[in-house]
């Protein structure tokens, strides 16, 4: 099992950077990839970033890439999502989650989420 507790979203001004964290807790987070995803009223969840158990390969949904940096510290297990140049679409529900195969865009492949962590972009 593996808790994922995110944190670090606020509400932020076009153009701003944020950095959201996912701690977890459990078993260690270095035997699982990494993603975070985001939700936005009345839409499907979303894949942003990836990053493998190592933290050397990652993966960006189009619309993030050059915007947006996934991280990982397996010492603390700790996953990051540094968000530069935000856009008011960026607004939703963010969400880490962990998977026991490899790092992934499918929502379905990851095994446990977190609550969650409100970023919201103002114009």
């Amino acid at each position: 099992q593996v808790q994922l507790v995110e944190s670090g979203g606020r509400l932020v001004q076009a153009g701003d950077s944020l950095r959201l964290s996912c701690a977890a807790s459990g078993r260690t987070s270095s035997t699982y990839a990494m993603g975070w995803f985001r939700q936005a009223p009345g839409k499907q969840r979303e894949f942003v970033a990836a990053v493998n158990r190592s933290g050397r390969v990652t993966a960006y949904v189009d619309s993030v890439k050059g915007r947006f940096t996934i991280s990982r510290d397996n010492a603390k297990n700790t996953a990051y999502l540094q968000m530069n140049s935000l856009k008011p679409e960026d607004t939703a529900v963010y969400y880490c989650a962990a998977s026991s195969a490899s790092y992934s865009r499918r929502v379905e492949e990851y095994d446990y989420w977190g609550q969650g962590t409100q970023v919201t972009v103002s114009s």
